[in-house]
């Protein structure tokens, strides 16, 4: 299928590897020109490189922390009126909430509810203008399903969603979607990293963790980045146009609920 975006501009956040990394593949392959960020420069660069070699489309690489304004400042300076936006950034540590002072509910907030909804106040008028628009804001399935030692992930990225809901049906009577990925479990740092943690907490190895995890789960495995990134790239398409305000869970049928 010809999801409609060859030539279109996107920018994605946090792409330089994992899942916006996953985002970013699947929309250069679809033919769209590509404006990336990411803290690290070596491995942004890396990213880059390997798209334009394998796609042919422009990628414009910019090292920086999207969550900060300096950092937005310089994506939008190189993605002034993008097409695409994808709301990326990582998830604050895992914890018990007994730790969490305010500071670190500020910056979970800062990071994971109000950049996102600062790119999208920079980018969504000229969207509406131009009648054609595609936000997705990579969130998690704890929104859905909270996970406890990820608190913090819990309420910044909830707060975005019931935001994103009423902005939503705002957006598509122009032809601008925004919708929300909620990834379970996939190959990525974030999930060795939750893994790791919960090792030293339960003095269990990692690999048992790990296993149990994916025993647990129906697919009998962890996703991959692939995947989620061609579902990013299909709420991204020409065809998705009547797609707005939802929450596509990704999790390999994890969550029990019927809806």
């Amino acid at each position: 299928m010809d999801l409609g975006i060859r030539g279109k501009t996107a920018l994605v956040c946090a792409a330089s590897k994992g899942l916006g990394k996953g985002c970013a593949v699947s929309l250069a392959r679809e033919g769209a020109n590509l404006v990336i960020t990411a803290r690290g420069s070596e491995a942004l660069e890396a990213t880059a490189e390997e798209l334009r070699r394998k796609f042919g489309v422009k990628v414009t690489a910019v090292a920086g922390d999207i969550t900060t304004a300096q950092g937005r400042d310089a994506a939008l300076k190189a993605a002034p009126a993008p097409d695409i936006l994808v709301n990326n950034a990582g998830g604050p540590p895992p914890g018990d909430f007994r730790d969490w002072d305010r500071d670190a509910w500020v910056k979970a907030v800062d990071a994971n509810m109000i950049t996102p909804i600062l790119l999208i106040r920079a980018v969504v008028d000229g969207m509406l203008a131009r009648k054609f628009g595609r936000v997705v804001n990579i969130t998690s399935g704890a929104v859905k399903a909270p996970i406890p030692e990820l608190g913090l992930s819990n309420g910044a990225r909830t707060g975005l969603t019931g935001f994103i809901a009423g902005l939503s049906r705002t957006t598509v009577r122009h032809n601008v979607t925004i919708n929300n990925l909620l990834p379970g479990p996939f190959e990525t740092d974030r999930l060795r990293g939750n893994l790791e943690f919960n090792s030293k907490k339960t003095g269990k190895s990692v690999e048992e963790l790990r296993r149990v995890r994916t025993e647990a789960n129906p697919a009998g495995r962890f996703g991959t980045i692939e995947e989620f990134g061609d579902a990013c790239a299909f709420l991204c398409s020409a065809q998705a146009g009547f797609i707005t305000g939802q929450n596509l869970l990704m999790d390999g049928g994890l969550y029990p609920g019927t809806f």
